[in-house]
């Protein structure tokens, strides 16, 4: 079982969230479970992150959201809007150019 995040992942499940709503559809459990298995469970985030990230992202007009019934039940599904794209879009320059930092950080010899 995967550790849980540390506090640097901060902006991450917004990340995760979009890039993977990006593609289709999916209510918030499909959600969590799309993150463990993207990430070879590196990144584990349960309901209690995931169902605020996408509340968030429903009033900030970047998710549109649609319930629909799914046996004798109804689930909600979130879908990019365009908004949500120009979102993914600067949060994975952001995402770029911080790995980018901290891969030659750690390139770096250690007298540097």
């Amino acid at each position: 079982m995967a550790k849980t995040n540390p506090p640097f992942m901060s902006g991450v499940p917004e990340l995760l969230v979009l890039r993977l709503l990006v593609h289709r559809e999916m209510y918030g459990y499909e959600l969590v479970k799309a993150v463990r298995l993207v990430t070879g469970e590196a990144i584990v985030l349960g309901e209690g992150v995931v169902y605020p990230v996408l509340h968030s992202l429903e009033r900030n007009g970047a998710l549109q959201a649609v319930r629909k019934p799914v046996n004798g039940r109804t689930r909600v599904y979130y879908s990019v809007t365009p908004k949500g794209q120009e979102r993914l879009d600067r949060l994975s320059d952001e995402w770029g150019r911080v790995s980018s930092g901290i891969n030659a950080a750690l390139g770096a010899p250690a007298n540097a």
